[in-house]
């Protein structure tokens, strides 16, 4: 079995690499070539933590495995440890027999941005000039940063709950040489593009702060009861997605679909705009969502992609198992 630890991480997976490998397993779900097991996150009773597994199998790409991992909200207080912390395991698909074991916290934030990446890749106007981002946590950089490659974005601009935290945005906005503008949700109207990266659990973004002819991508509702815009919103655009299937139970949609305003039917799979089997964007006025839950088979492909490169720059551990 190969172990590719966190610390080999960084040096071994870049976002373009995570972005291709999102995209291609996108396009292998919607083909039916990819599917996700149904998705295990429980809270544990213990510091406060959700913990849970995800998993998968991809017959194109020939990827079986699953991340299993969570959320503990004390370890950065208490122990100078991100709050997100999670592993991958993959396995041979054709003997079942264990392949490797690879650190999942910088991956998950590199296929989590990735998978906003791609979702502004194919639905958000190709004249959009200005950036909103909601949530500005350790996550809301590697958001921000993954979406400025997307367009040819002109200004930022960004709202969270705890204005000082603000300075995570400034600090890409000034990497990439574009003015930032700290707003309130009012002022998300002025964006073309807006990414909300929060772990709320009530709506953030009204309907009526969003204009016509923006791209919302929903990045943290992925569990049950979690909820970052008015259902309204869902509403007005038109969604896609990773997963229907999580999108109706622990996804943003999830509350749209509660209350009848859309129905599962309603949701489209953002591989589908990948594989040309929809069109997604038609018009300029035209609103898109994406419902970014966070499927399994993102974490495999991009696990399996640093597996190959940790291998090519003899990084991985070989151990007997």
């Amino acid at each position: 079995m190969l172990i590719v630890p966190e610390r080999e991480i960084a040096d071994l997976m870049t976002r373009e690499a995570a972005f291709e490998a999102v995209e291609k397993v996108f396009a292998a779900m919607a083909s039916g070539d990819a599917y996700n097991f149904p998705v295990i996150r429980e809270a544990i009773g213990h510091e406060d933590a959700l913990y849970g597994f995800k998993g998968g199998f991809d017959r194109a790409g020939l990827t079986l495995g699953l991340k299993a991992g969570g959320y503990w909200p004390n370890n950065l207080e208490k122990r100078g440890l991100i709050n997100h912390q999670s592993t991958v395991f993959l396995f041979d698909p054709d003997t079942g027999k264990a392949a490797a074991m690879v650190g999942g916290n910088l991956l998950t934030a590199l296929r989590t941005a990735a998978a906003s990446s791609v979702s502004i890749r194919h639905l958000a106007r190709q004249d959009a000039k200005v950036l909103g981002m909601i949530g500005a946590g350790h996550q809301a950089k590697f958001q921000m940063r993954a979406a400025l490659e997307q367009r040819d974005f002109q200004k930022a601009i960004g709202w969270n709950l705890h204005p000082e935290m603000l300075s995570n945005l400034q600090e890409v906005a000034d990497e990439a040489g574009i003015p930032f503008e700290a707003v309130e949700l009012d002022g998300m109207t002025e964006a073309d593009v807006i990414i909300s990266i929060t772990s709320s659990f009530d709506a953030i973004l009204k309907a009526d702060q969003v204009s016509p002819g923006t791209h919302i991508a929903c990045m943290g509702t992925d569990t049950k009861g979690k909820q970052e815009v008015d259902p309204q919103l869902l509403v007005r655009a038109d969604v896609f997605t990773d997963e229907v299937a999580q999108s109706v139970t622990l996804g943003e949609a999830q509350h749209a679909v509660a209350q009848g305003l859309i129905s599962e039917t309603d949701i489209s799979q953002l591989g589908a705009v990948i594989n040309g089997s929809n069109p997604g964007r038609v018009s300029d006025e035209q609103i898109t969502l994406f419902d970014g839950t966070g499927v399994g088979l993102q974490d495999l492909a991009v696990a399996s992609a640093v597996v190959d490169l940790a291998v090519q720059q003899g990084v991985a551990i070989e151990v007997d198992f």
